[in-house]
């Protein structure tokens, strides 16, 4: 690639996970499997919520923008990362790495965000059960994902500009599996100080202050749940709301040890191996968490399976 300014960059090449030859097919059949997991587990999982009239809640709208965003993070990366495996050759434009992160971090940044409206969602049904079907209309529930995507593509827009304005020179070796901004910094010759503050300023926005509003709606819930004087009610009422926070802990403790560790313990193999989690393994889990451990999904299944058995 010619030194100079980015709009010479034609292409850059993708390091991938690792570089040994004797690995990338079983790797290939590793993360093809994962990737295929993902697609019938959140393809079925927003299948499942439109047909099924019982599902028909806020809870199981924001799940389904979820298991949409999920499919959609993983489809992202998953084609072009399992085609490296098998490329000689593992290019990818200047176009289309730009847009490849410009999606990235939209879905990221919506996931982080329903988590939040999800957590919310939980604390009125659980603490206010009679106001809840008037403090969680059709109208708000669907104002809350409109801003959520409204956030991400904002934040995306500007990040990804902030990223492809610099110049990147000497090097077009992305030491990465898809484009993100760390190893897309770590290549350019350019002052990325503004960057790295963007970064810490948006993350800090993003998600930690947002998970803020997350872990005060489950002390709410968890002290409201320790009321309830049945056993049976308390068991129901964890169990409505355990697995939001199974995937609230698995997504914000990889996204905030990627992003808000010292740089002095920074190292981009590590970095590798969270962002497969993030990327690609919590979309797979997903829709495993919400079903396995949620009585009325694995109701729904079992409704549809049998009548698919009658016919």
């Amino acid at each position: 690639m010619e030194k100079g300014n980015h709009s010479e960059a034609t292409e850059f090449i993708l390091s991938g996970l690792t570089d040994r030859p004797e690995l990338q097919v079983p790797l290939f059949g590793v993360f093809l499997v994962i990737y295929g997991i993902t697609l019938v587990g959140n393809g079925g999982m927003i299948l499942l919520i439109m047909i099924d009239p019982r599902l028909h809640t806020p809870m199981y709208f924001f799940l389904s923008n979820l298991s949409f965003c999920d499919l959609c993070f993983s489809s992202i990366i998953s084609p072009k990362m399992l085609l490296n495996f098998l490329a000689e050759r593992k290019s990818i434009s200047f176009t289309a790495c730009a847009v490849q992160l410009y999606l990235c971090i939209i879905f990221a940044d919506v996931v982080c965000l329903l988590l939040v409206v999800m957590a919310y969602d939980r604390y009125v049904a659980i603490c206010n059960p009679l106001l809840y079907t008037v403090t969680m209309s059709r109208q708000l529930c669907n104002q809350l994902v409109a801003g959520v995507y409204a956030v991400g593509v904002v934040d995306s827009m500007i990040h990804t500009w902030l990223t492809f304005r610099l110049s990147f020179c000497s090097s077009n070796i992305i030491n990465h599996f898809f484009c993100d901004i760390p190893p897309l910094l770590a290549l350019s010759c350019s002052d990325t100080h503004i960057n790295q503050i963007v970064i810490f300023a948006f993350t800090c926005c993003i998600q930690v202050i947002s998970f803020v509003p997350v872990l005060l709606s489950y002390v709410y819930i968890i002290s409201t749940i320790l009321q309830i004087r049945s056993t049976e009610g308390q068991r129901k009422a964890f169990s409505t709301c355990s697995f939001h926070l199974t995937a609230v802990v698995l997504f914000y403790g990889i996204q905030l040890f990627m992003y808000l560790r010292p740089p002095s313990s920074y190292s981009m193999d590590t970095d590798k191996v969270a962002s497969v989690f993030y990327t690609l393994v919590i979309p797979m889990l997903n829709p495993l968490i919400y079903s396995l451990r949620n009585t009325e999904v694995k109701d729904a299944l079992r409704k549809h399976r049998r009548a698919r058995e009658r016919e």
